[in-house]
């Protein structure tokens, strides 16, 4: 008994630490919001804010205790708003959320993020309860000009409700992914994937249909 009171005095010990320490690093980030209710463990992410850049972290969402587990890199100007009980999960690797200048990034509610790489130049949309596994990555741009006559483009990336990208899935810019649909690992999506479809190879193709995915937990 002494000892699983010792233990609790421990943990709350701990978690009233962390809170100290994000008010400390949410006063030096003039742009960083990040709710009373949202897990005290963001008090190990990395944070770089570039000046009038927006990070908002919603009611409930969740992160490990790793030390730098997540990392947000935000340029000048850009917002990037992580909605309800989403969960950036580091276990398996770094969840690493870009956004550049002016970019605008959503994370749906009760989104899972699994040790993934997240980069917007214009606009990436994530629905509610859509899962991007790990070592995927999801980018809206080409990252940089092909050469003197084929600049860079971006196309803003879309995954919907309670989608599900597998491990190692590269999503290229002006994809949407619909609603409750599912893509394999190792795939490269280069083109919209219709809602209940399930798609997968280099190009992903569709190869089937997928029923409701809302109560998938």
């Amino acid at each position: 008994m002494l000892r699983r009171s010792a233990m609790a005095w421990m943990l709350r010990a701990i978690s009233l630490w962390d809170r100290l320490r994000l008010r400390v690093i949410s006063a030096s980030r003039p742009g960083l919001r990040i709710h009373p209710t949202a897990s005290t463990n963001f008090a190990h992410a990395r944070y770089r804010l570039g000046e009038g850049a927006r990070l908002i972290i919603g009611p409930g969402v969740v992160c490990d205790r790793i030390h730098h587990g997540v990392c947000f890199d935000l340029e000048p100007g850009a917002r990037v708003e992580i909605l309800d009980g989403a969960w950036l999960r580091a276990q398996v690797g770094t969840v690493y959320i870009q956004a550049f200048a002016g970019a605008e990034m959503q994370i749906g509610p009760e989104a899972l993020l699994n040790g993934c790489h997240l980069s917007a130049k214009g606009r990436l949309v994530l629905g509610r309860r859509a899962w991007v596994g790990p070592g995927s990555r999801v980018f809206d741009s080409d990252q940089h000009d092909f050469d003197a006559d084929h600049p860079e483009r971006i196309e803003p990336v879309e995954i919907g409700d309670y989608a599900w990208i597998a491990s190692d899935v590269l999503i290229a810019r002006g994809v949407t992914i619909g609603a409750h649909s599912v893509v394999g690992a190792h795939s490269l999506v280069t083109r919209d994937i219709p809602p209940h479809t399930v798609a997968y190879g280099t190009p992903a193709l569709p190869k089937g249909r997928v029923g409701d995915r809302s109560r998938v937990s």
